[in-house]
């Protein structure tokens, strides 16, 4: 049986990411972690945010990973290097992959990033960009509301949304972007009205798509990826499991069959998780989420 790649996030979010992976890499199977019952992380000390990562790694590790993926923009700004210590699987972040993209569609004008309140105080982005582009003029901005919308199930269309957003990126349509970087994985579920609200010469940048080819680069490079064979997906969550599958189809694309509930006795325990605790039967997106 091949090795699976492991993805984690504090909740919902990191399933764009698997999204994106399955369709660059669809013969690789994914074990998905997703910490529902400590989201959200964005709001958290640096100190807890590396902490839960690493739990959050230990996990995965449980099922003998090729990759490690940190699908969660907070814990990438945070935890990246305590997590390549602890780890010996290769690690991949969702920072660096975005900002690279970043830097080469911006046609040399400023570059916006919007975030989480931890993300963007980190400067992690500014770091990352401007070792591709030392002097990069940045323009940077916390949308803490953003993330509550997406996961109250509101879409592009909202008016609520079209006006948060219009005051979150009035200053990098002021500026004169080239392009801006989607710097929380909620995001690319409000990309249309993104998109309009900066108008069409910005590119948007998904770090989820960014990330997926990282992965495949690396696993190319050393001789990890899989061609052939049939691939699964495995999702754990440590709260909520029949809310993860129902909102969560929105993030991934398609419907989740099944989720398995992680306790913390079993997510502290050193035995493999054996999904004995799955959650009930497969439920259809709902209509109003379709992207």
């Amino acid at each position: 049986m091949s090795r699976p790649i492991g993805i984690f996030d504090s909740g919902l979010g990191g399933l764009t990411v698997v999204r994106a992976v399955r369709r660059r890499l669809p013969a690789e199977s994914i074990v998905y972690f997703g910490d529902t019952a400590r989201v959200p992380y964005g709001i958290k000390s640096g100190q807890t945010i590396t902490r839960f990562a690493e739990e959050d790694g230990a996990f995965l590790a449980r099922f003998d990973p090729k990759f490690i993926v940190v699908a969660c923009n907070t814990a990438s700004a945070t935890a990246i290097p305590s997590l390549s210590r602890r780890f010996q699987q290769p690690i991949s972040g969702v920072i660096e992959p975005g900002a690279r993209v970043a830097v080469q569609a911006c046609r040399g004008r400023p570059i916006g990033v919007i975030g989480t309140e931890a993300t963007i105080a980190s400067g992690a982005y500014r770091r990352a960009i401007q070792r591709h582009l030392p002097g990069a003029w940045l323009v940077e901005k916390a949308c803490p509301l953003l993330v509550p919308l997406v996961e109250e199930g509101r879409t592009p269309a909202d008016p609520i949304v079209r006006a948060v957003l219009a005051e979150y990126l009035g200053p990098m349509r002021d500026a004169g972007v080239g392009s801006i970087v989607l710097g929380c994985t909620h995001y690319p579920l409000l990309k249309d009205a993104i998109a309009e609200a900066v108008g069409p010469d910005v590119t948007l940048i998904d770090s989820a798509e960014a990330v997926a080819e990282e992965v495949a680069a690396r696993l190319e490079a050393e001789g990890l990826r899989e061609t052939a064979g049939q691939a699964t997906l495995r999702m754990f969550v440590s709260d909520n499991p029949d809310r993860f599958r129902r909102v969560g189809c929105r993030f991934l694309g398609s419907e989740i069959a099944e989720v398995h509930l992680v306790t913390p006795e079993d997510f502290f325990a050193s035995p493999r998780p054996d999904g004995a605790s799955a959650a009930g039967p497969r439920q259809a997106c709902p209509a109003r989420a379709e992207e």
